[in-house]
């Protein structure tokens, strides 16, 4: 090939190349990039903060405490897969605030509602199980509503750990609904930011009127599976078996998990 004709060719490779970066993605290849863009940033930026909340949990356990997750609304997912989870810790619990998690409840936006209701994260968590030297991981996406920035500082007060998972771009960009005027990260030991952009939509399209593709829930999902499987390895580095659970779907899980669960029976409560 001569020297003229390799530079075409070349010049047609780099051409194709650069066509095939700037196509237009499918929907769904848009969504995963942005989902996926978003977990390395809180992979990379919150690693220490991740470390840290697992060791607390691993600590919490070690010394006999108990361990409780709450999300109000869609918030509630990430913790929800946390609980009863096989290949996770039988010692994690839901803590339940009735109503509050909004798609079980009709009308759904009564969820919302119950969310800005003063006093309400007090008499759940004061009717709860939850005592000093137990660790509590609040998971509110924007952080600025009563019922979570409640729920930490009432923790707190009795004498709780607790973990914020939450945007800490909301505080920056949006004014709290409390009394206060403080938002969730103001009232945790520690904080993992969620990096999620206010509004919660990572797509825009023609002819589209809002915002779409929500990712808010692929991260903080993230982010507790990190936490629960930094509290599993660091038991284990501690000399303690870690309570996990086994699927009740494969040969001899189910009797596993009872036995875990019949030892640590006073640590779980959604038996």
């Amino acid at each position: 090939m001569g020297e003229q004709a390799e530079t075409a060719a070349k010049a047609e490779k780099a051409e194709k190349a650069e066509n095939a970066e700037t196509a237009e993605k499918t929907p769904a290849e848009g969504f995963f990039d942005a989902a996926v863009a978003l977990l390395e940033q809180v992979r990379d930026g919150e690693a220490a903060a991740i470390e840290a909340a697992g060791k607390l949990l691993a600590e919490t356990v070690s010394e006999g405490g108990r361990i409780f997750a709450f999300g109000a609304g869609h918030s509630s997912l990430p913790a929800q897969d946390t609980v009863y989870r096989a290949g996770g810790l039988a010692v994690m619990n839901l803590l339940n605030v009735p109503g509050a998690v909004g798609v079980d409840v009709r009308p759904a936006t009564m969820g919302s509602a119950l969310e800005r209701v003063s006093g309400l994260a007090a008499a759940a968590l004061d009717s709860s199980p939850a005592r000093a030297g137990d660790a509590l991981i609040v998971i509110s996406l924007s952080g600025r509503n009563t019922l979570p920035v409640e729920l930490a500082l009432h923790a707190r007060e009795l004498g709780l750990k607790v973990i914020g998972v939450t945007s800490v771009a909301y505080a920056q960009q949006t004014s709290s609904r409390h009394t206060t005027g403080t938002f969730l990260k103001d009232h945790c030991d520690i904080v993992i930011d969620s990096r999620i952009a206010v509004g919660d939509a990572e797509l825009t399209a023609e002819g589209v009127g809002a915002p779409f593709a929500p990712a808010s829930t692929v991260v903080a999902s993230a982010v507790m599976q990190g936490i629960v499987a930094t509290a599993t390895v660091e038991l284990a580095r501690r000399g303690v078996e870690p309570p996990m659970l086994r699927s009740a779907n494969v040969d001899g899980g189910h009797d596993w998990n009872a036995h875990v669960m019949d030892a640590y029976a006073d640590r779980i409560f959604y038996r």
